[in-house]
């Protein structure tokens, strides 16, 4: 627990659950060809198609990108993409983090903050349980930070899982008690640090079924995880409760709570606008109804691959057969 006097008040009724003494290493199923593929490599935007094919890096540089006075993104090298964004909210007695990364960043994260005159990080918020967001909970909770999550980020971080991205399955394991989330919520719960008001909503399942969108009101920022990506379509971990109509509403869910001056920072990806997330749900709407109507006259994958449903968007959202046809595919038809 981060020491005492430092400003940080929730109206929710909190789910504590027992510490679990678990597995402390994420092992990467080797597929048929023998490359080690790596999940955050999926959101590449510049290597869609080869992203399953390398490890998160030993070594990372961190930069730093300036949203509003004590408000940054910190982004590992090639732009965010081998970890997903951070969020750093710089306050009087430490510094909160939205998403935590790999382990290997936390040092370059704690560098970058010191450059900008943070102090150590005392909160963090996962916004989803996949260890490209999550992972960084490993080196920070044993250091003390109070970490707050979905309850069923919490759920999925103490056992062992498979994430099927379709070229191959990745095996996530079991994080270990202290970089579980301490503070869980189901639908909605409120956060003060120092002057900033924070607004978690689980709005749906989608990318995961534990997706939470973090709302800086004093700020007017939104952090939306991996249910947004500015440049890659989105993937739903069907095979764990996401969702691909989930992602939609979810999204429409966001909407309806900011504004048009609201700073929309994506999982992955450049910082984007209130009108970037309407484009990419009205997308989406789109896509998922060729989908819908392929399957409705009996289409299979392959025909409804064969269709081309998101041929116009593909220059800005890259490859769509790489995992997003395949899951929304499935999620839209069933298994």
């Amino acid at each position: 627990m981060p020491a005492s006097g430092r400003r940080f008040a929730a109206e929710y009724t909190p789910q504590r659950g027992a510490a679990v003494d678990s597995g402390e290493s994420r092992h990467v199923q080797e597929p048929a060809m023998g490359t080690r593929p790596c999940f955050a490599a999926l959101f590449a935007v510049a290597c869609m198609a080869a992203a399953h094919t390398q490890e998160p890096p030993r070594e990372a540089n961190v930069t730093s990108e300036e949203l509003k006075p004590g408000l940054y993104v910190l982004r590992g090298a090639g732009g965010g993409q081998a970890a997903g964004n951070v969020l750093a909210l710089i306050g009087p007695d430490g510094v909160l983090v939205v998403d935590t990364g790999y382990p290997q960043f936390v040092p370059k994260y704690r560098e970058a903050l010191a450059a900008l005159k943070g102090g150590a990080i005392t909160h963090a918020i996962n916004t989803h349980w996949h260890d490209d967001h999550s992972e960084g909970n490993k080196v920070l909770g044993p250091d003390g930070t109070l970490i707050v999550a979905h309850a069923n980020a919490r759920e999925m971080l103490t056992r062992d899982n498979k994430i099927n991205v379709v070229r191959t399955v990745l095996d996530q394991r079991a994080f270990p008690a202290a970089a579980l989330p301490v503070v869980t919520f189901e639908d909605r719960i409120e956060l003060y640090f120092g002057d900033e008001r924070l607004e978690l909503v689980h709005a749906s399942p989608a990318h995961t079924a534990s997706d939470v969108a973090v709302i800086l009101r004093t700020s007017n920022v939104v952090h939306m995880g991996d249910v947004f990506l500015s440049a890659a379509y989105p993937f739903a971990d069907v095979d764990n409760g996401g969702d691909f109509d989930g992602v939609i509403e979810f999204c429409r869910a966001v909407l309806e709570r900011i504004d048009e001056n609201t700073i929309v920072v994506p999982g992955h990806g450049r910082t984007a606008t209130y009108e970037d997330l309407e484009r990419y749900v009205e997308m989406l709407v789109t896509v998922r109804g060729r989908i819908a109507a392929l399957i409705a006259d009996g289409a299979t994958l392959a025909q409804v691959v064969a269709a081309q449903p998101t041929k116009e968007w593909d220059e800005k959202y890259g490859n769509p057969t790489t995992f997003f046809l395949d899951r929304a595919y499935k999620s839209l038809h069933g298994p």
